[in-house]
């Protein structure tokens, strides 16, 4: 079985970049206006997700209205507080405010992640269809190759990929370290899950709202032999056909 993830990122208009995130667990969309530099509307989508409470993190993603374009994705986190975010649409806005910093028209990553052997997996991402990165993962700790041998990938990787890569290849890094995260929940059943966990890391584990967060239970699909399928129900709305 695969772990797959696919984000597509697409130029609408000369202000406003439209994105989609689709993965075993999630499916997501996020769109953005700016203006002279800065951030000037924020919506979010929530199409499929684990908890009953994901829908509503669209509202807080507004708090990014008024931010400064970056090269850097992750400013995002800076801007706002992520534990109080929706994960997958705030990763999503930080790479559409990126693409829009470098006046690009579009972008897609591809990610795979088999399930692990004695607690082992190799990752590959693909940038706009080819090869770009692939790690030996042990445990948290990219093994090869250089420089990423030796990083853990749950302490102080973000920061450590700022400062070492290029802006470009730090993107990446941080979007193939999300989904190997993301990907061991291939490892157990979620669906026997009643609600959110109060881990307070994410919108829906807050614990203010946990118990309400109800598992979306049957929300988990297998891409393995059809990679085909990840966004492919929104290449109407990514090219600004549709507002919804």
């Amino acid at each position: 079985m695969l772990f797959r993830r696919r984000i597509e990122i697409n130029a609408v208009s000369q202000d406003e970049i439209r994105a989609t995130l689709e993965d075993d667990f999630h499916h997501f969309r996020v769109a953005i206006r700016y203006a002279n530099g800065k951030v000037t509307d924020v919506h979010g989508y929530a199409d499929r997700y684990p908890y009953s409470a994901c829908p509503a993190a669209a509202d807080p993603l507004k708090s990014l209205i008024g931010m400064e374009l970056s090269e850097i994705a992750h400013s995002v986190t800076r801007y706002t507080d992520a534990r109080h975010q929706c994960t997958h649409m705030l990763d999503l806005a930080g790479l559409v405010i990126a693409t829009a910093n470098r006046q690009s028209d579009k972008l897609a990553y591809d990610i795979v992640v088999p399930m692990r052997v004695n607690d082992k997996t190799t990752a590959e991402l693909r940038r706009n269809g080819k090869p770009y990165l692939t790690w030996n993962v042990e445990k948290t700790i990219i093994t090869s190759p250089r420089p990423y041998d030796g990083v853990d990938l749950n302490h102080g990787m973000a920061r450590w990929a700022i400062d070492h890569l290029s802006p470009e290849e730090s993107e990446a890094a941080l979007v193939l370290r999300r989904s190997v995260i993301i990907s061991r929940g291939r490892e157990r059943n979620l669906d026997l899950q009643e609600h959110a966990r109060p881990l307070g890391v994410c919108f829906s584990q807050q614990p203010v709202r946990a118990e309400q967060a109800i598992r979306v239970k049957g929300s988990t699909l297998d891409f393995t032999n059809a990679p085909g399928l990840l966004c492919a129900e929104d290449e109407t709305w990514l090219h600004g056909n549709t507002h919804s």
